[in-house]
């Protein structure tokens, strides 16, 4: 690293360090942990020092690695930076714990921003590695924000947790009235330490930045900022809960009674404290689950993909950590769960009645995004655009969004595609992803490629959308994961199309602009199903060419998919 580079570097720490500790004497004369707040000051230092020493090896072997180095072998050589460079971050996150757990697990889930080797590597060392609480401490929260024990609070209480998640972990309780509740508790000193863990983060991303100017994550650390103090706010998790109950249950919704959300007690909710419904059900990509309720696994893509699509378009509210751990998949009900006692919301109180043999409920509430009309229909247009291949469209829209002259590589983010490839008229299929290495190498390649010029929408883009990219990125890695997957692209056309004609019937009713409407949403189905017919037809030219120049594969014709099954 160059002598500038450690100049940088050292006095951005200084500059930290500095306003750490004239912030933090007052902060812990006020707060409500005093003693607490005083020994995450101390730990200042040394998660800073960790932070630092981190950084500068991480730069200092790029630097040294690559230097001189050209064409393949300098690609080779960033690829194995990328690897040593990953698992120092890990072990840092791991030593530091707290909201670097939550980053770590966010740069898990970042496939078209960042190189392979630190997606893959998070990915699989740290969503299901997380800090466990003890009971004492746990018992210690409940005492300090209800007044009573857990034994006082509930008929039984479970010591050991059932699940463990970054930011809190869940105990099951009984009620006195015999009925089973899921209660999640925050870890302790999460809410004092995490001011302190980001203002570390962001010193880490402005040094890598002094030195590396292409490695620019501002973005990142100011999302962070904005949504983690929502996170750890239990009341605000149990209003997004509340609503998005709401929203599923209401006619406007095409899932209703298909999608269930946990009710919550209030009465035994604090900022810290969520009491819930307890609900029996195995994660959806649990494949084996699946199969004993009788669920196939399309069937569970499609209803993940309809149920965020709806989410987004229609009510511009969307859950934007849809990991596999946040869904589950039961079996249905014989009724609506009635609550006794406490002061419910959402989940059992809805008057939908439940479909089906299986239901989708979605857990964990605590991140959202909602969508403003103005840019809900933007973004259903620019979608529709996609789909349909509309270049003038795509343009417009992207434009709209502060792409700039950057519209391919806007485009080719939302849709992990070429930009060949997004415009190509003639495939109903040109947008689905295959999930083979190879697609996934070009795609960590173009993420690499251009870097910089990444960084610079992420920062230009409208906020709204930043937590709509990690959203497609989770319910990317779920579809992976069961698979099945489905084209959700169609799923995409229907609901943007019916965001756009909904705008169009309110600010013009009247019968002309119905059959308007209900002409656009046919031509819709029948467009999808004749891309579809285009396709299938293109693809047993194909094989019928294979076997007429000596193809060694036999070829079976099973028939035409429909557009309704996809």
């Amino acid at each position: 690293m160059s002598t500038a580079a450690v100049a940088a570097t050292a006095a951005i720490g200084r500059r930290v360090l500095l306003g750490s500790g004239l912030g933090l004497g007052a902060w812990a004369a006020v707060a409500d942990e005093p003693k607490r707040v005083a020994y995450s000051a101390a730990m200042v230092p040394l998660r800073l020092g960790r932070d630092v020493v981190t950084a500068a090896a991480m730069l200092a072997d790029y630097s040294y690695s690559l230097h001189g180095l050209e064409g393949a072998a300098r690609e080779e050589a960033k690829k194995a930076c990328h690897q040593r460079g990953a698992d120092r971050l890990l072990s840092c996150c791991f030593k530091n714990g707290g909201v670097y757990i939550k980053l770590g697990q966010h740069i898990g889930m970042l496939d078209h921003l960042l190189p392979s080797e630190y997606v893959v590597t998070m990915r699989e060392h740290m969503l299901d590695r997380c800090p466990v609480s003890s009971y004492e401490e746990v018992r210690q929260t409940i005492v300090e924000d209800f007044g009573r024990t857990p034994e006082q609070l509930f008929a039984s209480f479970a010591k050991e947790p059932c699940a463990s998640a970054s930011l809190a972990q869940v105990h099951e309780a009984l009620d006195h009235d015999g009925q089973r509740l899921a209660v999640k508790v925050q870890h302790r000193g999460l809410r004092e330490a995490s001011a302190i863990d980001l203002a570390t983060i962001e010193f880490l991303v402005k040094a890598v930045k002094a030195v590396a100017p292409d490695f620019d994550y501002q973005w990142l650390v100011e999302e962070s900022q904005e949504n983690l103090p929502m996170e750890l706010d239990f009341m605000h998790e149990a209003t997004n809960s509340a609503r998005c109950a709401s929203n599923l249950d209401s006619r406007r919704s095409r899932v209703r009674g298909r999608v269930a959300v946990p009710g919550v007690d209030l009465s035994r909710t604090s900022h810290r404290v969520l009491t819930m419904e307890f609900v029996d059900g195995v994660k959806v990509t649990d494949l084996e689950g699946l199969k004993r309720l009788g669920a196939a696994p399309r069937d569970v893509s499609k209803l993940i993909g309809e149920t965020f699509n709806e989410m987004i378009f229609t009510f511009g509210d969307c859950h934007c950590d849809p990991h596999a751990a946040n869904m589950l998949l039961r079996r249905t009900p014989d009724a609506a769960t009635t609550h006794t006692g406490g002061t419910w919301v959402g989940g059992g109180t809805g008057t939908a009645q439940f479909k089906g043999k299986w239901q989708l409920v979605l857990l964990d509430h605590g991140l959202y995004r909602q969508l403003d009309d103005s840019f809900r229909l933007e973004y259903a247009g620019l979608w529709h655009s996609l789909v349909f291949a509309d270049e003038e469209g795509i343009r417009r829209h992207s434009i709209a969004m502060n792409a700039g002259s950057a519209v391919p590589l806007f485009a080719g983010m939302l849709t992990q595609r070429p930009w060949e490839e997004i415009t190509k008229k003639e495939s109903a299929d040109r947008l689905k992803l295959k999930y083979t290495e190879e697609e996934r190498e070009r795609i960590q390649d173009y993420a690499s490629l251009y870097a910089r010029e990444i960084g610079d929408l992420l920062r230009r883009m409208p906020r709204q959308l930043l937590l709509l990219l990690k959203t497609n990125d989770c319910l990317r890695a779920v579809d992976l994961a069961l698979g099945a997957p489905i084209n959700s692209f169609v799923i995409t056309a229907r609901e943007c199309t019916r965001a756009l004609a909904r705008d169009r019937l309110r600010n013009h009713p009247g019968m002309l602009t119905r059959l308007a409407v209900a002409t656009d949403l046919a031509a819709v189905e029948f467009r999808m199903t004749a891309l579809r017919l285009l396709t299938w037809l293109a693809s047993l030219q194909l094989e019928l060419e294979w076997l007429l120049w000596g193809g060694r594969r036999a070829v079976v014709v099973s028939g035409l998919p429909s557009a309704a099954a996809a």
